[in-house]
């Protein structure tokens, strides 16, 4: 029965981790640039399986009676741009990121471009953190001011306020999904500036890649299966404690 318990246990793991990231797709679905994360699961062990049958025996081939979440991979397809009209809504046309900072000073990468103006007349991501430019955090104070699409913000006499910090890491290197949207790499400095091809558009905002009938349909699937595996493994704990007063009883 312990491999039963296994693999009821392992199902209802997977499962959990599945729905969890699932939901937190859908949670974003209105969350400018945001990108829907995919959980990839692999066999825990692979086993030699036998038939016998007798004094014959025969090799089946190998199978595993365990799955577990191997790895949580975000899916960074582009998605298409949304005209806002607001002068603090921007959008990046391409490869790369803005760059955040949070009140304790920790940078983060992200796609989302909707911002604002805080109380004391500094970029600030809506949903949290100051826009970073190339001379440090930007500040304005109205908001009669462009962005060309080099990133260079104008203000309203032409001169030069500072350039918005867009970069993107090396090939290769391993980006951590944080909250709303936002990411990090585990060395921040290293990140590279963006090329001429990548294009920052004022007055819009780039879509999420979130496909709601499609994680509707995948949070429906997790969920059954979750239930199936929780009623297996209470099937089998019944018959654990049947078994085991049956046996007592002898």
């Amino acid at each position: 029965m312990l491999r039963g318990f296994y693999t009821a246990a392992s199902g209802i793991l997977t499962n959990e981790r599945t729905l969890n990231v699932l939901t937190n797709n859908m949670a974003n679905a209105k969350t400018p640039g945001f990108r829907a994360s995919r959980v990839v699961t692999t066999t825990f062990d692979h086993e030699l399986l036998t038939r016998i049958e007798g004094i014959n025996t025969g090799r089946i081939g190998v199978g595993s009676p365990m799955r577990r979440v191997e790895d949580v991979l975000v899916d960074y397809s582009p998605s298409s741009l949304e005209e806002t009209g607001s002068p603090y809504d921007m959008a990046l046309d391409g490869l790369g990121y803005f760059n955040i900072q949070d009140g304790e000073g920790n940078q983060y990468l992200t796609r989302n471009g909707a911002f604002e103006l805080d109380e004391e007349n500094r970029l600030a991501l809506t949903a949290g953190g100051l826009v970073l430019g190339e001379r440090g955090i930007i500040e304005l104070t109205t908001s009669d001011f462009t962005v060309d699409t080099d990133g260079t913000i104008y203000d309203a006499n032409g001169d030069v306020v500072d350039r918005l910090l867009l970069t993107i890491p090396p090939e290769g290197t391993q980006i951590e999904e944080q909250r709303n949207g936002m990411y990090t790499v585990a060395d921040m400095a290293a990140n590279l500036p963006v090329d001429d091809s990548t294009h920052v558009i004022q007055g819009a905002l780039e879509r999420n890649n979130i496909d709601l009938n499609r994680e509707y349909a995948m949070v429906m699937e997790a969920q059954r299966a979750f239930q199936s595996c929780s009623s297996a493994l209470q099937i089998i704990d019944r018959i654990d404690q049947k078994a085991a007063q049956q046996i007592a009883a002898l």
